[in-house]
């Protein structure tokens, strides 16, 4: 049939709207007929170009019903809707086939990977590299190359690793189209291109009666150019592309289609397809460029680097391209974010006024929509979230995680907490339920594996036993936590009998469901409410159906495999956003018009995007084999970067430093700062921006800095202590807050939850064995008295030998060179000392102005020899220095003396004590040391014993303080108090953060 001798190409500046000229000039070449208008198709590149055209429409028509043109994105023409019949097209296709979905063929791909010869993968990086293939499969058929090529990319001369990458890469050249050809399925990439090569045979053999337009495209794929080329040529046809250079001369122009970096490359490559030049291509509806001089900038900024010899002359160029053209250079990511969010209020101030964040940054993106939020604001974010970080997508993980880590603590309050559980109950009651069990079972050393090692646990709670009126929680936990325990049962089961993925996604929702009932509404129905469970349902049903026949997984890979899926899944927000405000994407932000456009994120490898790294070819492989090159990636980001730059308002946005690191400018602001410098113009732009940053800062400043004081409590002598360990005695002296924390507000420091053994559990250890030790063989030691303590080690380290390898690994040794040493050591001390007691306790009653005063303490040994008593104390950490001792400050082992003195120790008559020391157990080198304690042990006693009456004295007087470290030099190593008492605020030295 006829088609038009020349092609028919326009372009829309990219100053003014596009959709808004585009509708006004369909209108205009259809007249008002209605019936007409509903004649014409449009293309467009993206669903949201499509509904943008549509509420231009609505708006010329200021509301009123109408008839709209066909409209749909390039690449997603309905295949169903193809007009012409097998027989007045023979040779045409119709009947196309269909694309399997990107999650069955992540699958499947996956699936031919865990078989792989050579190939060492767990299921979810199986399903990870299944996506990566997944893309270099869409590319090939994008691009309209084929696999046979690879083959003659590798020569054998190449480092053997391109040789193995060349044999995984069979999995898509030869196993792959087999499974497509039995599932009777393509690509999705491959089928758009059969739909579009098909759609141009069709219009290229018969014209359509109506006008088809094809508009905002640049023709980056080569089966739409195609399609392009043939709209271009229809009678009724047209091209509208966006924002095409019509001003750049001869010699830049032929430069930009030499330099794929370049905004422009696109558009010229496309012309030469189209058959036209630029001064064929026409203004669409006669519009002209509104802000003809700051598009002359940003074009001069954008000129080819071949070209830039052209500065050295601008002409034509103002202080007027810089009217509503700001930029902003933020501190930090953070401060940038609230410097754009600042922007994006202050907008709404204009009546019908619209802005949008264009940005790349999805971290950026997060932290406008967060800073948005303290005004109320939700914006429409175009990328929507992943799954895996919406409440239902946690939630699953969760559930998964709980199952597969056999009911971990941490596993189990993470999900007991969610506000999506409650097992039937209410969820104020459930939450209520996880957190007694975390203060009274959770936390510390872990319980057994299993719900059944945290019911025996529950009843073996220590905390019961302390508070026989809390027996009613005890039974109360434990039918909370049976009842979990038989939710989570079929799950488990399943999950650690290597099923298929199919099965395992049963079972798993299954249990999420029942979880998630509470007593007004079953789970099954409140769990899928809102639009992530929505996503969430479909992201479900449809990994149902592309995961029948994937081979069974082991129950440990189940969770990060749902994390891998669902990470790639897209939920979007549908209500309560407001109208006015966006954050799109840059691809999202093609042939969009806003009133403020605010580019953020332009840092080098952000915008423009550093290259992805290839996992399968190298730079000159992807050349060799026809993908495109970085260079073009570039040069279609430029191009977005350009047309976002046509807004009546632009604010360019960056921060200097991105989680700590510098950054470096995206070089379309050194470009544009260069050109600015060449003409006496740089840093106008800047100046625009201070107020914004000024503003931004003052948000979360305080309007006066109040340095805090040191905290100086003084309680009511009746609520001071009255009983004190030795140990205690030394923290009274050092940090007399930390006793008021603890002993007056009864604050104790919460374990970790699942504790890991740590420092402290090893000198626990250390200490049990050689007091069983000393206890069991008081005298002359057997011959294999080394043998008999390391069985006492084992006995008291349990079973963490087992259960923990680090222990095994670095703390066991440690203890076999101090069984060694220890040993050693007191076969010559039986010679001449006898151990009268170990680990025993004693107390001593001081008198003070309020009263007795008890110390007690307990001491790791007490030996007996012909001049007296020896009190040892075992330290696995580092001794008192002399001088901590003589200070008094380090008052353990003196105070110790003091009681042994009066007969305090049971066991251990009064006698004349002989020698303080210290064992420092370290199993290093050496692996144990005795560290007499320097002077006479008699005076030290009597000086520690008077220091402290003298300390009790002190506070008795309700004047005085509990200071937090009153002598610096003398604080504490280890306090679990100095954020409470807010040190770092007040210290000499301090950061202004919390310690």
């Amino acid at each position: 049939m006829t088609s038009s001798a020349e092609p028919k190409v326009f372009t829309i500046p990219s100053g003014v709207s596009f959709v808004d000229t585009l509708a006004a000039g369909i209108v205009e070449r259809v007249g008002d007929d209605p019936l007409a208008l509903a004649a014409v198709t449009v293309l467009l590149p993206t669903r949201r170009s499509c509904l943008s055209l549509r509420d231009a429409f609505l708006r010329r028509s200021g509301g009123r019903p109408m008839l709209l043109p066909r409209m749909s994105p390039l690449g997603e023409l309905d295949a169903d809707t193809l007009s012409l019949t097998a027989e007045e097209l023979p040779g045409v296709p119709l009947e196309l086939p269909g694309a399997v979905t990107p999650l069955k063929r992540q699958l499947l791909l996956a699936r031919l990977i865990l078989q792989a010869h050579g190939v060492s993968a767990t299921t979810a990086q199986a399903v990870r590299l299944g996506a990566d293939l997944g893309r270099l499969i869409d590319a090939v058929w994008t691009e309209g190359v084929a696999f046979d090529r690879l083959a003659s990319l590798v020569p054998e001369d190449y480092a053997q690793h391109w040789q193995v990458t060349l044999e995984f890469l069979k999995i898509v050249t030869e196993h792959w189209p087999t499974i497509l050809g039995s599932i009777e399925l393509t690509d999705p990439a491959q089928r758009r291109n059969i739909v579009l090569e098909t759609q141009a045979a069709l219009w290229r053999a018969e014209p359509p009666q109506g006008l088809v337009i094809a508009a905002g495209s640049t023709g980056s794929i080569p089966a739409s150019a195609e399609l392009l080329a043939v709209i271009a040529r229809l009678p009724q046809g047209a091209v509208v592309l966006p924002g095409l250079d019509q001003e750049a001369d001869d010699t830049a122009w032929d430069a930009i289609r030499r330099d794929e970096s370049h905004p422009q490359h696109g558009l010229a490559h496309l012309l030469d397809r189209l058959g036209t030049t630029r001064d064929g291509v026409r203004r669409w509806n006669d519009v002209e460029e509104p802000r003809a001089v700051r598009a002359r900038l940003i074009a001069e900024a954008m000129r080819p680097a071949a070209t830039t010899e052209s500065w050295r002359a601008l002409e034509g160029l103002d202080a007027s391209a810089l009217a509503n053209l700001t930029r902003i250079d933020a501190a930090t990511a953070e401060e940038e974010a609230s410097a754009i969010a600042l922007l994006m209020r202050h907008a709404l101030e204009t009546p019908e006024k619209r802005a949008a964040l264009v940005t790349p940054d999805r971290n950026l993106a997060r932290r406008v929509a967060m800073a948005l939020s303290r005004w109320g604001i939700a914006v429409n974010d175009s990328a929507g979230q992943p799954l895996v970080h919406t409440a239902v997508g946690t939630y699953l993980r969760l559930t998964a995680e709980l199952a597969a880590s056999r009911a971990h603590p941490l596993a189990l309050l993470a999900l007991a907490k969610h506000p999506l559980a409650a097992g039937g109950r209410d969820p104020s009651d459930f939450r209520s339920a996880a957190r007694a069990l975390e203060r009274t079972v959770l936390r510390g050393p872990r319980p057994a594996e299993g719900f059944s090692g945290l019911i025996a646990a529950l009843k073996g709670a220590e905390y019961f036993a302390q508070h026989e009126g809390r027996r009613d929680q005890q039974a109360f936990l434990l039918d909370w936590l049976e009842d979990l325990s038989k939710l989570a049962a079929p799950f488990m089961e399943v999950l650690f009998s290597e099923a298929p993925i199919a099965d395992l996604v049963r079972a798993h929702i299954a249990f999420a469901e029942k979880l998630a009932a509470r007593t007004d509404m079953p789970g099954e129905k409140f769990l899928w409410l809102q639009a992530d469970g929505e996503g969430a349902a479909g992201f479900v049903h449809e990994l149902l159906e592309a995961a029948e026949g994937f081979p069974a997984v082991p129950g440990t890979d189940y969770p990060a495999l749902l994390d891998a899926l669902m990470a790639m899944r897209p939920v979007y927000q549908r209500y309560g956003l407001h109208p006015r405000l966006s954050i799109l994407g840059p691809m999202e932000a093609r042939l969009q018009h806003f009133d403020l456009m605010i580019l953020g994120g332009l840092n080098e490898g952000t915008w423009p995007p550093d290259p992805a790294a290839d996992p399968w070819m190298s730079r000159p492989m992807r050349r060799d084999f026809g993908l495109p090159s970085p260079e073009r990636m570039v040069g279609l980001s430029a191009h977005d970067f350009t047309h976002a730059c046509g807004a009546p308002e632009v604010v360019l946005t960056r921060a200097e430093r991105v989680d700590g690191t510098p950054t470096v400018p995206s070089r379309w602001l050194l470009r544009l700062e260069t050109v600015l410098r060449a003409l006496n113009l740089d840093g106008r732009i800047d100046l625009a921006g201070e107020p914004w940053l000024a503003w931004a800062r003052g948000l979360d400043e305080p309007d006066a800095v109040r340095p805090v004081s040191p905290p100086e409590p003084r309680p009511p002598v009746t609520a001071r202590p009255r009983k004190l360990s030795v140990t205690k005695i030394e923290r009274w002296m050092r940090d007399p807050y930390a006793v008021y924390a603890e002993h007056v507000l009864r604050l104790r420091k919460l374990d970790p939850i699942a504790a890991d053994p740590g420092a402290a559990d090893r000198g626990q250890f250390i200490h049990g064995a050689l007091d069983a030790f000393v206890r069991e063989y008081p005298g002359p030691l057997p011959q294999d008295a080394l043998h008999r303590l390391l069985d006492l080690g084992r006995q008291s380290f349990g079973p963490l030998l087992q259960t923990h390898p680090d222990v095994w690994a670095f703390w066991w040794p440690r203890f076999e060179r101090i069984a060694e040493w220890f040993i050693a050591l007191e076969r010559d001390r039986r010679l001449t000392v006898k151990p009268l007691a170990t680990e025993v306790s004693g107390e001593l009653t001081l008198n003070g102005p309020a009263g007795p005063f008890l110390l007690t303490a307990k001491a790791d040994r007490i030996d007996s020899t012909g001049e007296g008593l020896v009190l040892i104390d075992y330290k696995t950490g580092t001794p008192p220095s002399t001088r901590e001792i003589e200070l008094g400050f380090a008052p353990q082992l003196p105070l110790e003396a003091a009681i042994a003195l009066a007969g305090g120790f049971g066991g251990v008559a009064a006698g004349k004590v002989a020698e303080l020391s210290f064992w420092r157990l370290s199993g290093g080198d050496p692996a144990g040391e005795e560290k007499p304690v320097k002077g006479d042990p008699a005076t030290l006693a009597s000086e520690a014993r008077a220091g402290l009456e003298e300390l009790i004295r002190h506070f008795d007087d309700p004047a005085t303080p509990y200071r937090s470290c009153p002598r610096p030099a003398m604080a504490p190593r280890y306090t679990d108090y100095a954020h409470l008492a807010r040190v770092q605020e007040w210290s000499a030295g301090g950061d202004g953060g919390e310690g």
